[in-house]
């Protein structure tokens, strides 16, 4: 009997030793995945904006003022006398166009439709003008039937010599690569207007592809 308690006895400390000796490992892993977690600190609440100077800046944004007075004034049909060359040395084109100018949405947008002929072949082009009051810039954009492209243009009006100079690139579609645009729109007088378009050479350099002098019809 006395065997068999030592024996029971000796049984217990060898369960109670292995049962320790896993618990190990499972305590270091407890203490590695401890460790691991990464308290994250909470995020600090935005302060309210204010209700009051929200609505005064998109009252501010959204209201025409003189940049979309001078716009307007250009609503109606205008005659469009088209000069254009191919390259720096090409000799001077000559073509013609109609076209039509509108405001949209209130007065805060120009829209333009020219129609006419090109080198032979039916042309199309529609523009858009608009004033960012926040940026106080203007910017245009410009697509037609000669191309796919979308052409986006970004600039000032100067009042001393009463012209705009827009910039922004064009992909050539003989390298598929972006090449700088420069567009100088000039007001000459209340049923006149010039346009004019510079671009980069392949070799370098800017010069004038193509100008345009508006006669109101």
């Amino acid at each position: 009997m006395k065997k068999l308690i030592l024996a029971t006895a000796a049984l217990a400390l060898c369960f109670v030793s292995c049962k320790n000796e896993t618990k190990k490992p499972m305590e270091a892993e407890d203490s590695v995945v401890k460790d691991s977690i990464v308290m994250e600190e909470p995020e600090t609440p935005e302060a309210p904006m204010d209700s009051v100077a929200m609505q005064k800046a998109w009252e501010a944004y959204m209201t025409p003022g003189e940049p979309h007075k001078r716009m307007a004034a250009e609503e109606g049909k205008w005659n469009d006398e088209l000069t254009f060359w191919m390259g720096p040395d090409a000799p001077p084109e000559k073509a013609t166009a109609t076209e039509e100018v509108k405001m949209i949405m209130g007065g805060r947008y120009q829209v333009s439709t020219t129609t006419g002929e090109m080198m032979g072949m039916p042309f199309e082009g529609r523009g858009t003008l608009a004033y960012d009051n926040a940026t106080n810039e203007y910017i245009s954009t410009w697509i037609d039937n000669m191309g796919t492209g979308l052409s986006v243009m970004r600039g000032k009006y100067d009042e001393a010599s009463k012209s705009t100079t827009l910039t922004g690139t064009m992909v050539d579609p003989m390298t598929g690569k972006e090449k700088q645009m420069k567009q100088v729109y000039t007001i000459i007088d209340d049923n006149t207007r010039k346009m004019e378009m510079f671009e980069t050479a392949q070799g370098g350099g800017e010069y004038k592809n193509m100008e345009i002098v508006m006669k109101r019809a």
